[in-house]
Parts: C-alpha cells; sequence; structure tokens
C-alpha cells in the first residue's frame, strides 16, 4: 500500500529550511503544494499546543482528509526551545498509523539535523540543502514511515 509523507523543518519565522516528499505515493505536483499548505496552516496550531504541553512528540496536531500532522520540538519550562534553542519544528504531514515509527523517524532525523547545526559553516535558519542530509532523510522515512 502506497503511502503519502510530507516532511518539513520549519525555522523559528515559520519559514521552511527543508522540504521533502518522503512517501511510496506517486508524486504530483499540485499535491506537493497542497502539503505544503497544509504543514503550513497547522503552525498556528502548533504554535497554541506548545504553551499547553511538555511533550517533545505531538502524535495529531491536525487533520486533512486522511492526512495526519505530527510534530515534533522540545520544551523546557514552558518556553520554548526548539532543537538546541534552534527554534527549528520538524513537521511531517502523513497517512500511516505507526506513532513509533514517527517518533523513532523525528528522533534520528533530530540526530541528523544536530550535526548540521553544529557544522560551522552553516547560518541557522538558512535552507539545508545537503544532498547527504537529503539522502539520509528519505533512507530514514523508507525506513520507519
Amino acid at each position: 500500500m502506497a503511502s503519502t509523507a510530507c516532511f518539513a523543518i520549519v525555522s523559528k519565522n515559520d519559514i521552511p529550511i527543508y522540504e521533502a516528499e518522503v512517501g511510496s505515493a506517486p508524486k504530483k505536483e499540485d499535491l506537493a503544494y497542497q502539503h505544503q499548505f497544509i504543514l503550513h496552516a497547522a503552525l498556528d496550531v502548533v504554535q497554541d499546543l506548545a504553551w499547553s504541553t511538555n511533550a517533545m512528540f505531538l502524535k495529531s496536531v491536525d487533520r486533512f482528509n486522511d492526512l495526519v500532522v505530527s510534530v515534533y520540538f522540545y520544551l523546557y519550562n514552558n518556553i520554548v526551545f526548539f532543537n538546541l534553542m534552534t527554534h527549528a519544528r520538524f513537521m511531517l504531514l502523513h497517512d500511516s498509523r505507526s506513532e513509533d515509527g514517527i517518533k523513532s523517524f523525528f528522533q534520528e532525523v533530530h540526530e541528523l539535523y544536530i550535526k548540521i547545526f553544529l557544522n560551522p559553516l552553516y547560518l541557522p535558519g538558512s535552507r539545508i540543502t545537503s544532498s547527504h542530509f537529503d539522502t539520509k532523510v528519505r533512507a530514514l522515512a523508507r525506513r520507519y514511515l
């Protein structure tokens, strides 16, 4: 069964710094734009939930038809510190039901992101254009989603 999944890392200014259609469903350009729109629309919900939970992994933030938006970030004492104070939010639009797989995907992508973030040549908040990062994210998506 083909799955739909769209992954994005969004900066503190609500600007996507990395985006990838990682599902096994056939790629359609118009659906990619719709997925980006759904993820961007869910940012308001994420902002509201950030002040009311201590969880890093939010299983179901928003829904659109059969698709679910899941988010991963770090909270400390009701002050939002997203991923080493970078204010990045990891967002996944998906139709899968495996919460453990999605959480594992977020955790491993978080480790990859930390490696990018700690690179002295990376400017925080700028787009991630590394083909190595993209390849690893897509491999993790195939493994967990």
